[in-house]
Parts: C-alpha cells; structure tokens; sequence
C-alpha cells in the first residue's frame, strides 16, 4: 500500500473515532419498477441517516415469462466513501461491477448497511427466509465460518420470519452494523419503522444477507451494477444529480 494510502487510512480510523457523524452525500431518490428508494433513511438499528447507494429488482423467469419478485435497496453510511475510496477511488463503473474484492470490502467494511427488500408479489415469512438461509448458508460455508455460533443464528433468522405474510409492497428491512448485529424490521409501505422486530448478534449472519443479495452470486446483479454505478462516481467526485430521477433498468 502506498505512503498516500497508509496516511489516509489512518485518517479514516482517526475519523470513525473522532467524528462519527459525517455529512451525508447527496443523491438522488430511484425509481424501481414502480417503487421508489428515497435518498435517506434513518436506521431502526443505529438512528444515523444512511444515503442510497444503489438499488435494482430481483426476477424470475418463469415458463418464458419476466417476473420481478422484489426490488431492493442498499444504503450506507456515510463513512463507507472515505472508506472505499481508499482501495477503489479512480476505479470506473464497470471496473467495480466486475470486482468481487469491492463488493467484499463493501460486505465486510466498518461501516453500517442497511437493505430494503419490497416485496413485488405475495411471499410468506418461511418462503422468504428459507431462500435467504439457503443463500447465506452457502455464503458462510464456501468461507469456511459455518460453525456452531452462525447455526444458532440461522435458527433465530427463521423464527423471526415464522408468523409473517408479505403482500405485495410490503418490505423486509436488514440493518448490519459493523459491531456486529443484525437489526430485522418489517414495513407495510414506504415508512421505515423506528426500532426493529429482532436483533440477532452474529456478525457473519449479517454481513452473509447483504453478500446473498449483491455480491458474486448474488440475487440482484441490477443492484450490485446500481451501487457501482453511484459509488463510482460519488468516489471520483462526479456528480450523482445528473441521474436524478433514474429508473433503474428492469434487466440487468
């Protein structure tokens, strides 16, 4: 690493310690099949205000025929830029859609994450979860941290979404903070609610959710290209404005 990128990292420490509460960037809201991601929220899980960092649809093709079953969104904290900047500034859109180490740095970073999953059709607590377990089991498995902690976690997971009905436009909310909880919440329209359903402490867990969604295999690659995309330019200091309004495209 270079003498630049040592003195900024040190920074970024001095930084996550000394000011915790830096500015938020401005974006602009998306607008997803229909639904559209607004350019902050406030975390169930920390209150901090967490700006957009990109958001796309997960689909199906079902007997020849497009079907979108959720859009999702990610939002980050604002140290995530100074964060990511440190390995990926000058990089370009495509460079880090193809990057597997981004995504990673972007799953794992010290800085909190939160996800919006909005349902586009009608899904039970267990269809959902067990497809999300899947993913995740498999995510922390190829890793080699399956133990008996992340087991234990996945079982909670589960019981979390055991009673739940989603109807169509109704979310599932994750907030991953980089101390190690996965806050879980669940919303019927666009308000994000103030506190979660459940809380469970497992650092992999959570980090394992938000990879099932965006990272190499991930569900959406619409969502991993969109995070791309604005974090590119947010890091090489373009300005996001110029996509006000997007519509994210509904293939990938």
């Amino acid at each position: 690493m270079s003498l630049a990128n040592n003195l900024l990292s040190s920074n970024l420490m001095s930084w996550s310690s000394s000011s915790p509460m830096l500015p938020l960037p401005s974006v602009t809201p998306l607008h997803v099949d229909a639904f559209t991601f607004q350019p902050a929220v406030e975390s169930p899980a920390s209150h901090k205000k967490l700006f957009l960092g990109g958001a796309g649809i997960r689909w199906f093709d079902i007997e020849g025929k497009f079907v979108i079953v959720t859009v999702i969104g990610v939002y980050l904290e604002a140290m995530a830029l100074p964060s990511l900047s440190v390995n990926w500034k000058g990089k370009n859109a495509k460079e880090l859609t193809e990057s597997v180490p981004f995504f990673r740095q972007l799953v794992t970073g010290e800085f909190e994450k939160f996800a919006r999953v909005t349902m586009k059709v009608r899904l039970t607590g267990i269809q959902y979860s067990e497809k999300v377990v899947e993913y995740c089991e498999e995510i922390m498995k190829a890793l080699g941290k399956y133990t008996r902690s992340e087991a234990k976690a996945i079982d909670q997971f589960l019981m979390v979404f055991k009673d739940q009905d989603f109807p169509p436009g109704s979310s599932v909310l994750f907030a991953i903070c980089p101390k190690g909880s996965l806050t879980i919440a669940f919303s019927k329209g666009q308000r994000v609610p103030k506190t979660g359903k459940a809380v469970i402490k497992n650092k992999l867990l959570g980090e394992a959710v938000i990879e099932s969604m965006i990272g190499k295999n991930g569900v959406s690659p619409a969502t991993r290209k969109s995070l791309a995309e604005r974090l590119s330019k947010l890091m090489n200091n373009k300005d996001p404005h110029n996509e006000a309004n997007d519509k994210v495209p509904r293939k990938n």
